[in-house]
């Protein structure tokens, strides 16, 4: 995990979803207006770390990542629990995103061991497989949202309540009514291009 300052991430993380187009309070979002993160999340793909933006290619992103942040100041019991989605806004191309929201992985009770080192428990069964991002190589980049969620306590849910993990049954996820629904609060964002091995800018 990074010493960066929470308010120094917060100010970056701002910043490029800007740039990114996916401005808080936007409907494409998923990120409630003047939203501001209460823990950084550090997302690592066999070494290569997800830096709010910056680019990986199909090779590097083929294993699930290491997923790691702090608790957050106000959890003096450690009782709280997190979901982690991570969504494609651009499928099946940047051009023609018919498919948005393409689930990619949904991990709920995410629980972080010590304050220290971000080292994250996972207390629940996954209800979304990781399925790694593959953007052909005639897309332009991909963005890939990794959105950590607080849950509700108590929060207990079936794959069938996220939707089937056949790869048509991944597509047009609605995250904005199964957050609402399950009352989930975003917590935190880290978000990554994605492109095919062979893409040329």
């Amino acid at each position: 995990m990074s010493a960066t300052p929470l308010s120094s991430f917060a100010q970056v993380l701002t910043s490029s979803l800007a740039e990114a187009k996916l401005v808080p309070g936007s409907a494409e979002a998923l990120i409630p207006r003047g939203f501001e993160p209460t823990t950084r999340l550090g997302v690592s793909f066999e070494g290569r770390d997800v830096e709010l933006g910056n680019l990986l290619r199909v090779s590097e992103v083929k294993q699930a990542p290491f997923v790691s942040f702090e608790a957050e100041a106000g959890d003096s019991s450690g009782d709280a629990s997190y979901m982690l989605l991570l969504i494609d806004p651009d499928a099946p191309t940047p051009d023609d995103p018919k498919f948005a929201f393409w689930r990619h992985w949904v991990l709920p009770g995410l629980r972080p061991l010590t304050s220290a080192d971000g080292i994250v428990a996972q207390t629940k069964p996954v209800l979304t497989e990781y399925l790694a991002p593959g953007p052909k190589d005639d897309s332009k980049p991909h963005r890939y949202l990794f959105l950590l969620f607080r849950e509700p306590h108590g929060l207990t849910l079936t794959k069938e309540d996220v939707g089937g993990e056949e790869f048509v049954q991944r597509r047009s996820f609605d995250p904005v009514t199964f957050v609402e629904k399950h009352q989930l609060q975003l917590v935190s964002v880290n978000w990554m291009k994605g492109a095919g091995d062979g893409w040329k800018e």
